[in-house]
């Protein structure tokens, strides 16, 4: 093997090329091993409409673009300030993971291939990334540095940002300012200018008023609670959540927060409200079938296979009609706009390649999106589009997610001080008293 000038050798698992179809390029100037295993498991994620089946089949484009003109099963160039990249062919190593962990399978020959090329490389790092938990533990097991993929983590603390603030005011007379004209320059309250669309609490005694800063305006201007189609907003975070959603110059939401606060319920509820506006309210959910069945094998066409996931989604679109009776001119909307597909759920998996223009699109369970996947969906975004991503980053069920790896962590953290984009953290349930115990003490 020809010695590299990189300081480091990054051992790459499935899992981070389905989750990075470019992440050969994501470690600077050091060099890159590919398994032939991971080529092999790859093979199997070739075909499908799944994000995942894309990251597989782009992958395989760039190694092949990269492989013309050299042997890729030797140490190759990715370019100018990058380091090498090798396919490594030899999956043999002492001692044997497959021995060790009586299993011939391609996670245990893929630490083969690290603890042989820590061997022929003693005197530099070699560390197996992958997303896969079960996988780093096996190889520190052996002795074998391993670590989590890290492009598009992002820090702890971006996970407790709230959107929102308490501020106590020294000056009554600056709720009383708000009350009656409706805002007030943020010099008079605050020293430098806050986040766009952050709102607050201002407080002083026992008055208050709720606000949010406009970066249009430049203005702390109030916000008025509102009902949205029937859903009373029961706590200043759901006034928030609704007010951004309404908000015509917001055209970004997330709303985060645990079961029970009314995500989904508010979204949907503000994007009926405010339908006028647009021609189509589309609804998602990613679809993370359980016992790691594809959907494949559930009986029926698309639709049927599909209603299992988004029953969540009918279910917040029946409480709403609930509010109102039968022969109510509400009820009766709500059904033809069903019937007449101006609301519909779509699978996330054929977002690729369309173009959305004039809709509110909202995405629930978004913490189970990749940030590549949220960043797909994001350009879809046509004139006129509205997206809303909901979900609860404390509860993923992707096995190669957790709460600073998620999509939707992804996205409050680079979008966070857009003035298109607002972002609210719901913390007090409303569902039920039961529910609100559940999330405490279970």
């Amino acid at each position: 093997m020809a010695k590299s000038k990189a300081t480091k050798i990054f051992v790459l698992d499935t899992s981070v090329i389905l989750h990075d179809n470019n992440c050969i390029r994501a470690f600077e100037d050091n060099d890159v091993v590919i398994p032939i295993s991971v080529l092999e498991e790859l093979d199997n994620f070739k075909k499908g409409s799944e994000s995942k089946n894309f990251e597989a089949r782009e992958f395989a484009r760039r190694l092949d673009k990269l492989s013309e003109g050299s042997l890729i099963s030797d140490w190759t160039s990715l370019g100018e300030h990058y380091g090498t990249l090798k396919v490594e062919m030899n999956e043999k190593s002492e001692p044997n993971a497959c021995e060790v962990f009586a299993q011939n399978k391609a996670d245990h020959r893929i630490i083969n291939v690290a603890i042989q090329l820590s061997q022929a490389f003693s005197k530099r790092s070699v560390i197996l990334v992958t997303k896969d938990i079960n996988l780093r533990i096996k190889a520190k097991s052996l002795e074998i540095m391993a670590q989590d993929y890290l492009k598009g983590r992002v820090l702890a603390e971006v996970t407790s940002f709230k959107g929102r603030s308490e501020v106590a005011v020294n000056d009554d007379a600056i709720i009383d300012k708000i009350y009656n004209q409706g805002f007030i320059e943020f010099s008079e309250i605050f020293d430098e200018k806050p986040l766009a669309n952050h709102y607050f609490i201002l407080k002083n005694g026992s008055s208050s008023v709720l606000t949010y800063f406009n970066p249009t305006s430049g203005n702390i201007e109030r916000v008025e609670k509102r009902s949205a189609y029937g859903i009373k907003p029961k706590n200043a975070e759901q006034v928030f959540a609704m007010h951004a959603i309404l908000d015509p110059n917001i055209k970004l939401v997330t709303i985060s927060g645990v079961a029970g606060t009314g995500k989904t319920l508010l979204a949907l509820s503000s994007a009926i409200e405010n339908r006028a506006n647009y021609k189509q309210i589309l609804l998602a959910r990613p679809i993370v079938p359980l016992s790691n069945k594809d959907i494949g094998y559930l009986p029926g066409d698309v639709s049927s296979k599909l209603d299992p996931y988004m029953q969540p989604l009918w279910d917040n679109l029946k409480f709403i009609k609930s509010q109102f009776k039968e022969t109510d001119k509400d009820f009766i909307n709500i059904t033809n706009m069903m019937e007449q597909e101006k609301i519909l759920i779509t699978p996330l998996a054929y977002i690729r390649g369309r173009s959305l223009s004039n809709v509110i699109f909202i995405v629930d369970e978004a913490q189970n999106l990749t940030p590549h996947e949220i960043k797909t969906i994001i350009t879809r975004a046509g004139e006129n589009t509205k997206i809303i991503f909901t979900g609860d980053v404390n509860q993923i069920d992707s096995p190669y997610l957790d709460r600073l790896s998620n999509g939707l962590s992804y996205i409050i953290d680079k979008i966070k001080d857009h003035p298109i984009h607002a972002h609210i953290t719901l913390e007090k349930g409303e569902r039920s008293e039961l529910a609100n115990v559940a999330n405490e003490l279970l």
